[in-house]
């Protein structure tokens, strides 16, 4: 993987891990460097299965892949915000 792929991955991240954010109802309180990860986790996994179930290769914006991928990132939020809200101290 070159410089560029890396940087564009982590744009794309960035940029579905926010936009799952704003999807997943409630308070997500988790830090942006999770959001990121998240982001760049759902949009390699919604283009695989977008690749898989055949409409990833389209002509134009491939609008079902990225709602693939920001519905998959808003699902990852919503866990991560309720397991990293639960690490508090415990009496």
């Amino acid at each position: 993987m070159t410089v560029a792929g890396i940087v564009s991955a982590l744009i794309v991240g960035l940029i579905i891990g926010v936009l799952g954010r704003l999807v997943a109802p409630g308070k997500q309180s988790i830090p942006i460097w999770l959001t990121i990860v998240i982001g760049i986790i759902a949009a390699f996994i919604g283009t695989a299965i977008a690749r898989g179930l055949g409409y990833a290769d389209t002509n134009g914006i491939d609008w079902l892949e990225i709602l693939t991928q920001v519905v998959l990132a808003a699902i990852g939020v919503s866990i991560a915000a309720g397991a990293y809200g639960r690490r508090g101290v415990t009496r």
